[in-house]
């Protein structure tokens, strides 16, 4: 496997719209996948491929379990697919007709809140991008991804590390560092929602934050801020109130920490 190397940077959407429509007919740009700079974050996200000439979308369920860890180095593959595809209509249409679409199926094992384990199928729609000519992958910046898939992912977004502008989130001038922290919340107490919600009285200030773990049954109290990398542990039986204006930087909390009103 070939990773493709040559991507263009574009600040703005227009500019990859221009690129697409200026290409030449015997050179046609068909299909262009939006790819970024692979953090800790995102070391599952796919990846693009070069393989039997052409250019395709690679998951990790698809890899076998014995090249994982190299799937998922950020110096094997740089980096990853935001899922923001721009596409020819008219080439969606001649492929349709056409009936030239072949997309693999991708095995996912999941396991239910029940404790009941499934096999999911599915197909990526990235993976389209095998059947389309001049497809490219275009590097833009981080600004572009901001995926809400998980509740960690929500913390991020709704933290005063974003500023909501035109409709659109930015990245706060403050925050010294052009990466987001790495953040991880326990799937028993923050999975869903509406559990996560019920944890924060608000959410911490994490402009300074590099990594925040929290697991077990944990608080927090009002203007709580997290600096550098914060570990938060509560083991069974055990819980952790964070208290309201503490100002938690490279700690790690564990046992019991409790605050009852009065």
């Amino acid at each position: 496997l070939l990773f493709i190397r040559v991507f263009l940077d574009f600040n703005r959407p227009s500019a990859i719209l221009n690129h697409v429509m200026t290409q030449s007919k015997d050179k046609p740009c068909e299909f262009v996948a939006e790819v970024t700079d692979k953090t800790r974050a995102d070391v599952k996200g796919g990846t693009l491929i070069q393989y039997e000439g052409k250019l395709r979308l690679l998951e990790i369920a698809q890899v076998p379990k014995d090249h994982v860890d190299e799937f998922t180095s950020i110096n094997t593959f740089k980096i990853f697919n935001t899922n923001n595809m721009w596409i020819q209509l008219d080439a969606i249409q001649r492929l349709a007709e056409a009936k030239a679409y072949s997309m693999e199926i991708i095995r996912n094992e999941k396991t239910l809140d029940s404790g009941l384990r499934v096999i999911q199928l599915e197909t990526a729609a990235g993976a389209a991008i095998k059947h389309f000519e001049g497809a490219i992958g275009i590097n833009v910046p981080r600004r572009r991804f901001l995926p809400v898939k998980m509740t960690s992912d929500l913390l991020l977004v709704m933290s005063n590390l974003y500023n909501l502008r035109d409709g659109s989130l930015t990245m706060n001038p403050k925050r010294q560092f052009p990466t987001v922290p790495l953040v991880k919340l326990g799937q028993h107490n923050f999975k869903k929602v509406k559990d996560f919600l019920q944890r924060f009285t608000n959410v911490p200030d994490i402009l300074q934050l590099d990594h925040l773990t929290v697991s077990g049954d944990v608080t927090f109290g009002k203007n709580v801020v997290l600096k550098g990398t914060v570990i938060i542990i509560a083991h069974h039986g055990e819980r952790v109130d964070i208290p309201s204006g503490s100002i938690l930087e490279n700690k790690i909390v564990s046992g019991n920490l409790r605050i009852v009103d009065h």
